[in-house]
């Protein structure tokens, strides 16, 4: 029988591609945080730069397990989890930003749907597609 394209194994590509952004934001955490101490909302306890270090952590621990073929369904869904929990901290990015220019308006409103493509790919991974 043969496989649809919504059911295609695509291999390891999808994973290694996520794991690389990831990995890629996660070092940026911490070499350029103030950049994200902005979108972190004021509600959340602490400091904005410790938020900013553990998500970077967090970015760098599902990178790490969507890299090894045994702990990539895992990643998958750690990274769905990551995804939805930083969603707030967009929304909060562009509620700021509702005043700024018109292109920083449109980056920030332009990565709030451009999420849900990630979460349903970090999806497809923890289902081994």
């Amino acid at each position: 029988m043969a496989r649809t394209d919504l059911t295609r194994d695509e291999g390891p590509g999808r994973a290694v591609a996520m794991a690389a952004a990831l990995a890629g934001m996660g070092v940026l955490h911490f070499a350029q945080p103030r950049g994200f101490d902005g979108l972190i909302p004021r509600a959340l306890p602490g400091s904005a730069r410790a938020w900013t270090y553990g998500s970077g952590v967090a970015e760098l621990a599902v990178a790490g397990l969507l890299a090894v073929p045994a702990t990539r369904r895992a990643g998958g869904r750690a990274a769905q989890v990551l995804f939805l929990a930083v969603w707030p901290g967009n929304f909060y990015h562009a509620w700021r930003a509702r005043n700024a220019s018109p292109r920083t308006r449109a980056i920030t409103l332009a990565r709030l749907p451009l999420q849900i493509p990630m979460i349903r790919a970090a999806g497809r991974i923890a289902r081994g597609r």
